[in-house]
């Protein structure tokens, strides 16, 4: 054990920051751009789990890490629905979340995106017919995107929030 302590004391044990992709940088540049036109400051967002398996978050929460970092781009995660632009719906609706969904999508002001993550976000996945699902996203309030997959990419999920600023 004393052998790892000065090791570790040695030299640092984390590793260095990957090198940006180019892609991933020229989408969120665009997307804040497309933000800061459509309304005025950055786009703040809410992200609800409406009863998911919590791979679609794992993928949302890589946005925030050190390869994806979309905070640099002025795009961000809120901890309130009255400050957001736009709910990113996780998971299938379960009969448990679906008050809480209703209630964070009526305190979140206008103009707001509702965007429906995976496949079970869109209908309900695998998880579909089940007692305890009410259904997809769409369900239970409007949604204006679905960004499909299983889960999708943090790529793709930048490529879908920018789809809704298209004119």
């Amino acid at each position: 054990m004393l052998k790892f302590l000065r090791e570790g004391l040695r030299r640092p044990l984390t590793e260095n920051r990957p090198p940006p992709d180019p892609a991933v940088a020229a989408l969120a540049t665009t997307l804040n751009a497309a933000a800061q036109k459509r309304l005025g400051h950055s786009l703040a967002i809410r992200q609800v789990d409406a009863g998911s398996c919590n791979g679609c978050e794992l993928e949302i929460h890589a946005l925030n890490n050190a390869f994806y970092d979309i905070e640099r781009f002025g795009i961000h995660f809120v901890a309130s629905p009255r400050h957001a632009d736009v709910l990113l719906v996780t998971g299938p609706v379960t009969l448990n979340m679906r008050q809480a969904l209703e209630r964070t999508w009526r305190a979140t002001p206008d103009p707001k995106w509702v965007v429906a993550v995976g496949d079970c976000g869109a209908d309900g996945g695998i998880f579909a017919g089940s007692s305890a699902i009410v259904g997809g996203v769409s369900s239970v309030v409007p949604v204006d995107l679905v960004i499909p997959g299983c889960p999708p990419s943090p790529t793709k999920l930048l490529a879908g929030l920018l789809s809704l600023f298209a004119d």
